[in-house]
């Protein structure tokens, strides 16, 4: 796991001993430094059916997140990477309890055990997993909960500047509404107004039901989320917004070869025949068809893709995708879910250290304002320190500002500039918008370009402070990367450090 570098640790260690005599805030700066070793944590957050522990399961590849009406809907879940299966239940008082794990036709069943919802906390579930080594997924209840509680638990979870509380968050709406925005702002206030678009995507969910589930739906979801993404009240906000399906996803991360005989067997009957059965999903489900794949069996495809699902799979069958994986690979991609990934990827984990170091620089500075206390100038003076020292998270602040409205760069740089942020990815071929195999002499004449480009724009006379204060952002990252490809520091955008450091 990355660190989050130099200085960090240390001055969180000041900051604990100076508040020693100070229980809450010495307690908020003890979670903050223990935080610095556990991998992103990432809330999962939305309206009602917005789909999210379904998403949940597509991103882990397995059926974990519980996706009925039932009562362990309404408590905030946590899912992590552990060595064995474990539950526990943490009330909202008196010490944390274990529950049974059950799996039944392969998913984990959750239940309360008898404690009622307004008793619990949290539930924290421990699997197994690669896909939860680099983050920490939260599962939370619908914001427009019909449960008053339940939904206030999510606002809490947002809203609040204290540990526990997301690192990130992914939300998921069917369509943008007042209070979708609202949550968006009162998750940028407790971070302390923190570049939002490094730490927030915008998801489109149940992208296979646009335009009524006809096959032309993913590209309707597109569409839409296109004009969403320029919603004057979202690009303030500056978050990254893509269409998904997860149930779509879902199915294709945990495609069955029973499924794909069965889906095979649709496209290769009489085109007629399978056209009539898919026109809606009572007559795919009636217990006579044309097809020999018995009712059950069309019943658990509906269940496992829906109907939109299970057209596009037969199209896809039918257009050379002949094998459960190709089939599988398909659905992931068409999904939108090995795009979120890769974003979750490109701007979540690869950030990881610079996030976690920025959520505790504005930690310590927000106790110091909260409560000073004697001899208080001397933490304030190693904050400035440290903040002065972390180049990445002034990185990260003006990539949060290129993606909003207040671009202090030309249009035309704007792309540029998101590159060399590490908007594409980390490494220098990404941030040079160059093919992975470039060499490294290449790479080098590129970034030289890249370095004259910030140089020249700063020194126009015509340039507002904004912009010279951006192009010195950026041209200190050129420079970075100039001396890694020379051997001389490490890759732009890592931080060589021991854990907790």
């Amino acid at each position: 796991m990355t660190a989050p570098g130099p200085g960090i640790g240390e001055l969180l260690d000041d900051a604990i001993g100076l508040y020693a005599d100070v229980p809450a805030a010495a307690a908020r700066l003890r979670a903050q430094r223990d935080r610095l070793d556990e991998p992103l944590r990432v809330g999962l957050v939305g309206r009602v059916k917005a789909g999210k522990s379904t998403l949940l399961n597509a991103l882990v590849g397995e059926r974990l997140a519980p996706t009925d009406a039932g009562e362990c809907t309404r408590v905030v879940t946590w899912y992590r990477n552990g060595p064995i299966p474990r539950v526990v239940l943490h009330p909202v008082s008196g010490p944390p309890r274990v529950l049974p794990v059950r799996r039944s036709d392969g998913a984990l069943r959750l239940d309360l055990g008898g404690t009622p919802v307004a008793d619990v906390d949290r539930l924290a579930v421990d699997w197994p997993t690669t896909a939860l080594a680099p983050m920490t997924l939260v599962d939370t209840p619908g914001v427009a909960s019909l449960t008053e509680s339940a939904g206030a638990r999510t606002k809490a979870f947002v809203a609040t500047d204290e540990v526990p509380a997301p690192d990130a968050l992914v939300y998921l709406t069917r369509q943008l509404q007042p209070e979708d925005l609202g949550v968006l702002n009162a998750f940028r206030a407790a971070t302390g107004g923190a570049a939002l678009a490094t730490t927030t995507l915008v998801v489109l969910s149940r992208a296979d039901e646009a335009a009524a589930g006809r096959l032309d739906a993913l590209i309707a979801a597109d569409d839409l989320a296109h004009r969403t993404a320029e919603d004057p009240a979202l690009r303030a906000l500056g978050a990254g917004v893509l269409p998904v399906s997860g149930l779509l996803g879902l199915a294709g991360r945990t495609l069955r070869h029973r499924d794909f005989v069965a889906l095979a067997t649709l496209a290769d009957a009489d085109r007629a025949d399978a056209e009539r059965m898919l026109v809606s999903a009572d007559r795919f489900a009636r217990p006579e068809a044309p097809v020999p794949i018995s009712a059950a069996i069309r019943v658990a495809l509906l269940e496992r893709l829906g109907l939109f699902g299970v057209r596009l799979a037969v199209a896809l069958v039918r257009g050379g995708a002949r094998s459960a994986d190709a089939l599988a690979d398909e659905l992931v991609t068409r999904s939108g879910l090995a795009e979120l990934q890769r974003l979750l990827a490109v701007r979540f984990v690869h950030r990881a250290a610079s996030v976690r170091a920025g959520t505790a620089l504005a930690t310590v500075e927000q106790v110091l304002r909260a409560t000073p206390v004697p001899g208080d100038q001397r933490l304030w003076a190693s904050l400035e320190r440290v903040r002065l020292a972390r180049h990445d998270v002034r990185e990260l602040a003006l990539l949060g500002r290129l993606a909003a409205v207040d671009v202090p760069l030309p249009a035309a740089l704007r792309p540029v500039a998101e590159r060399m942020l590490g908007g594409a990815g980390p490494a220098a071929a990404d941030r040079l918008g160059l093919p992975p195999d470039t060499p490294d002499d290449e790479l080098r004449a590129a970034a030289l370009v890249e370095l004259d480009r910030w140089r020249t724009l700063a020194a126009d006379p015509e340039a507002t402070r904004a912009t010279v204060d951006a192009c010195a952002v950026l041209g200190r990252a050129t420079e970075g990367l100039l001396a890694a490809l020379d051997g001389v520091l490490t890759p732009v955008g890592s931080v060589a450090a021991q854990p907790g450091a």
